[in-house]
């Protein structure tokens, strides 16, 4: 008897990469086809939860009187873009006798497919391909050691709760908080949502704390010193009962007078000196949210760029594992793999050359760790490195730094010795710190170490030249600085992805604290960038060059909501329940129901609402800057007592 075997994939591109690896060659309707296998494929979510008026036609109207809107029984309708795939997908189920979900490995890869197999009514045996990278071998490696079904199927229950969940509020939370707005004259829509609001709450307490931050002046001196024809700079260290929490000395007659009497010195004598070698291990590779904060820095890439770039570099280049990975360990048994991604990397690009003496391919970095593994491993490149010359660009850029985290678990520790140095200086306290190189390691593989960007070369650390305690070191210069305390800085897209994965550090309760550490904070991998990019297509965040701010209609909105959907410890606290619905400690129906009578109770407390927006959503990328500094330091004269006094430095 001949067995149809159909492998369902989320994207056309991994369809035609695992169909080329099982001969499936011959193309079909919405698939590829070969003997007994054929491959087809979804263009994401083929299906979507039904919109309110799908259940009541009355809900095409928005009404304060019809909320909460809590479906009896959950519908799912056919994406209309993507109508003619789901039609070709359903005929397929229909005709298979067993059915191999190859879906990205993952929450959502889960429920993209299993949605599609309760829509359908597939009643069929059912496998699970893990898939990590599509390259040739991955591909082979994945399909020779298929999942059963059942062992991946709570992933889709947890999915489905977090989509439930996420639409109840959606749906409802939008459209009480739009209604409330219309009452007072503000005719713009605004929606709600269980990630975006407490990402939204992130920048608009940081634009908050930057409104609100008043500068302080306080001083340092500089101290050049001189010994053996070599120059250093010392630091004044002033009394504890003088300085902030920072040890900034907030006293200017006593800065003036610690200046005065340096710049009259002769000398500063070494009291205490102290080498200590240190050692610096590898960092792991990357973690798709840790790639967007090192691409926004470096290379000043948004988040959905990033994202964007390393989809490619996966599905059309092949020459990266999956992305969206919120782990940046590795498994054991990858670590057999590495002589052969060495090698291949090494002959795609002759610059690598210069590295073959210090990689070490048996060498095992921390990064190798079963136990820290998550669904998907760190991101790293692939052995199907051939040619990089159609790299060009943002994309090569990307994929270099990707590349140079992967070469580093390879190379040893990078070490220094760091050498302080505390000198007496007219009855003053200096230190000085300096820093010599004595194995460069890793960092051999950083981009800017294989091939430095003229012009832009990070300043050389601070050399010390050979001192012992006792011996007197010539003053050659005195600077006193007149400085004001900083504001701190606006989001940057790669800040707030860095704070939406930290957020546990705002939440008090240690139990919701560790869960947000579980769960890498708010939102996940696949999601953060599209969250972000929501809220200034929407108006609520604009763009200033890198920096975010959070628009008029922000402020009013977070002022307004409930602060439990606001508080990312809410988000938290659902994460938990979806653990529970996926280990089946909890069932479904028993979250879906939780989740909606908390939704009531947030309906029941808002409606009577009198809400005031400040200022209308601007489009993406207009708008004004809510926050200014409320006050800027006054202008004073340079202090003086120096043999060079530094010009104020005046940054509101």
């Amino acid at each position: 008897m001949v067995v149809m075997r159909l492998y369902l994939c989320e994207k056309p591109s991994q369809a035609k990469d695992i169909a080329a690896v099982l001969g499936a060659k011959r193309r079909g309707d919405g698939c590829w086809l070969g003997t007994d296998v054929t491959v087809t494929w979804c263009i994401g979510h083929l299906l979507e939860t039904a919109p309110p008026d799908a259940y009541d036609a009355r809900y095409k109207r928005w009404v304060l009187a019809d909320l909460p809107i809590i479906p009896d029984k959950w519908k799912m309708t056919v994406k209309p873009r993507t109508a003619s795939q789901y039609k070709a997908v359903k005929r397929l189920l229909g005709e298979a006798d067993e059915l191999v979900i190859a879906t990205d490995a993952d929450r959502e890869g889960e429920m993209i497919a299993r949605e599609l197999v309760e829509h359908c009514r597939y009643r069929g045996p059912i496998r699970r391909l893990w898939l990590s990278a599509l390259d040739d071998a991955s591909i082979r490696k994945a399909l020779a050691a298929l999942k059963p079904g059942a062992e991946t199927f709570s992933l889709y229950h947890s999915a489905l709760g977090r989509s439930r969940a996420d639409w109840l509020i959606g749906m409802n939370m939008s459209r009480l908080f739009t209604l409330l707005g219309r009452q007072s004259g503000y005719q713009g829509v605004l929606p709600v949502g269980r990630v975006q609001t407490p990402t939204l709450r992130l920048v608009v307490d940081r634009d908050r704390s930057i409104a609100d931050f008043v500068p302080v002046a306080y001083w340092a001196i500089d101290v050049q010193l001189l010994h053996d024809r070599t120059a250093f700079t010392a630091h004044w260290r002033a009394a504890s009962d003088v300085c902030d929490d920072q040890d900034r000395c907030l006293n200017q007659a006593l800065a003036g007078q610690a200046a005065a009497a340096m710049a009259g010195a002769a000398s500063a004598r070494v009291i205490k000196l102290r080498t200590e070698r240190m050692r610096e291990v590898a960092p792991l590779p990357f973690d798709l949210g840790t790639l967007q904060e090192v691409c926004s820095k470096k290379l000043g890439l948004g988040a959905q760029e990033t994202l964007d770039i390393a989809q490619a570099l996966y599905e059309t280049h092949k020459v990266i594992t999956y992305p969206r990975s919120d782990c940046g360990y590795l498994p054991v048994s990858q670590h057999s793999e590495a002589p052969g991604i060495l090698a291949a990397l090494r002959q795609a690009d002759p610059a690598l050359n210069a590295l073959h003496d210090h990689l070490e391919p048996q060498r095992r970095s921390r990064a190798w760790n079963d136990a820290k593994v998550s669904a998907h491993h760190g991101i790293i490149p692939t052995a199907a490195a051939k040619n990089l010359d159609r790299l060009v660009g943002k994309q090569r850029a990307v994929y270099t730094l990707i590349r140079a985290r992967y070469l580093a678990q390879f190379l040893p520790n990078h070490e220094y010795d760091r050498t302080q140095a505390d000198f007496d200086c007219a009855g003053e306290a200096l230190r000085a710190v300096g820093k010599q190189i004595i194995e460069p390691g890793w960092k051999r593989a950083l981009p800017e170490a294989l091939a430095p960007a003229k012009g832009r070369e990070a300043p050389a650390p601070q050399t010390l030249p050979n001192l012992r305690e006792g011996m007197d070191c010539a003053v050659a210069d005195v600077l006193l600085k007149d400085l004001w305390t900083q504001p701190p800085k606006p989001f940057t897209e790669g800040d707030l992805i860095k704070a939406m994965k930290n957020v546990a550090k705002l939440v008090d309760d240690p139990l919701l604290k560790q869960k947000l550490k579980d769960t890498t904070g708010i939102g996940t991998e696949a999601t953060r960038a599209s969250i972000i990019q929501g809220l200034l297509d929407r108006g609520y965040l604009i763009k200033n060059g890198k920096a975010l701010a959070a628009t008029p209609a922000a402020f009013s909105l977070i002022d307004a909501v409930p602060r439990a959907i606001a508080d990312p410890g809410t988000t938290a606290i659902w994460e938990q329940a979806l653990d529970m619905v996926q280990s089946g400690e909890m069932s479904l129906e028993e979250f879906v129901t939780k989740q909606a009578a908390w939704m009531s109770k947030q309906v029941s407390r808002c409606a009577g609402l009198s809400l005031t927006i400040s200022g209308p959503a601007s489009p993406a990328g207009r708008g004004t800057t809510p926050w200014k500094n409320k006050r800027k330091p006054a202008k004073r004269k340079p202090s003086t007592g120096g043999k060079r006094t530094a010009k104020p430095t005046i940054k509101a």
